[in-house]
C-alpha cells in the first residue's frame, strides 16, 4: 500500500478542500395553476409547494384543495335533513 515519503503541511492540505464549497442553487418561478398572478420561487425540478403543478400537470394535491372539498362535504351534509333527531 503507497505510503507518502512526507508529511503534507497544513496548508496543501487545506488547500485540497478549499475548493469544494457548495454553489447556490438557482430559483426558478412557478407559472402554472395558481401562481400565475403571483409567480413563487421554487427549485429547478421540484413541484411548486404552493399550486401543486410540475411541469403543466397537477401532481400533488395542496392545502387550498383539500380545504375546498373538505368544505363542499360539509355544505352538504349541513344541506341534508337531519334524520333521527325530528323523527320522535
Amino acid at each position: 500500500m503507497p505510503v507518502p515519503k512526507r508529511k503534507l503541511s497544513r496548508s496543501r492540505r487545506d488547500m485540497r478542500s478549499a475548493n469544494k464549497g457548495l454553489d447556490p442553487q438557482p430559483l426558478m418561478f412557478c407559472h402554472e395553476g395558481s401562481c400565475q398572478a403571483s409567480p413563487t420561487p421554487r427549485l429547478p425540478h421540484q413541484v411548486c409547494p404552493n399550486c401543486g403543478f410540475y411541469r403543466g400537470k397537477k401532481v400533488l394535491r395542496t392545502k387550498k384543495d383539500r380545504a375546498l372539498s373538505r368544505d363542499e362535504v360539509r355544505s352538504k351534509k349541513a344541506q341534508q335533513p337531519q334524520e333521527g333527531a325530528q323523527g320522535e
